[in-house]
């Protein structure tokens, strides 16, 4: 129980961290949402929205994760894509902004820590990647960027980064030893920010997230291979 309160709690942070306005024909998910809800309010059908952002579970959506909402390029659906103004009549949806996915090349990330992969991104109950090493090891900004937290405040993530490296991209950076960094400062991608720890874990490790429009995506594919 735990567990799944803090992770709401960090995916709460990484929302408010990346809440960059959204485009036309893409909504941005709110605490309470369900895929059926998002559906409803803008007269899609579950299907489509499925399909059209490759979900993989309509069961597991993510507070401040992106969706598209209209369909791509344009074209009709055959769930009516359809925005009712209250009187009875209705206008086209509005015309979607570029895709959500997140291509790898998009960002290009260094690995945070020197260490051992000893779990590796999944998104369902794993949405980062932990590195273990010994205790003491530097973790560097893994893009350049601004911090925009600091602290311990999260339970079950120790002390606790979180850099925002544009309206688009956060990584986060946990169970650190000691931060070496404060909340509104800008960083150098490489440069030292923490030293690994074990805060609010049971081994030294850095559990590392990289975060697109608040969606947790796959850090490897933005790291250099290893």
């Amino acid at each position: 129980m735990m567990k799944r309160l803090a992770c709401a709690s960090l995916l709460a942070v990484l929302a408010a961290c990346g809440s960059a306005p959204v485009g036309p024909g893409f909504y941005r998910v709110e605490r309470g949402d369900t895929l059926s809800k998002i559906a409803r309010s803008n007269r899609q059908s579950v299907q489509s929205i499925v399909r059209w952002n490759n979900l993989t579970n309509p069961d597991s959506i993510e507070v401040g994760q992106v969706l598209r909402v209209a369909p791509p390029g344009g074209t009709a659906s055959t769930s009516g894509a359809v925005r009712s103004r209250g009187n009875g009549s209705a206008s086209a949806a509005p015309r979607p902004a570029p895709a959500e996915s997140a291509p790898a090349s998009t960002i290009s990330l260094v690995w945070p820590a020197d260490g051992t992969v000893i779990r590796r991104f999944n998104g369902a109950n794993s949405k980062g990647i932990d590195i273990s090493a010994a205790a003491g090891t530097p973790v560097v900004a893994a893009a350049s960027g601004t911090v925009v937290y600091a602290g311990n405040g999260l339970r079950g993530y120790g002390n606790l980064l979180i850099l925002k490296h544009d309206s688009e991209y956060l990584t986060a950076y946990a169970h650190n030893r000691v931060l070496l960094v404060k909340e509104g400062e800008s960083v150098k991608r490489g440069q030292k920010i923490a030293e690994m720890g074990d805060t609010d874990t049971d081994r030294v490790m850095l559990h590392f997230e990289l975060r697109y429009q608040g969606r947790s995506i796959d850090p490897s594919q933005a790291l250099p291979p290893r």
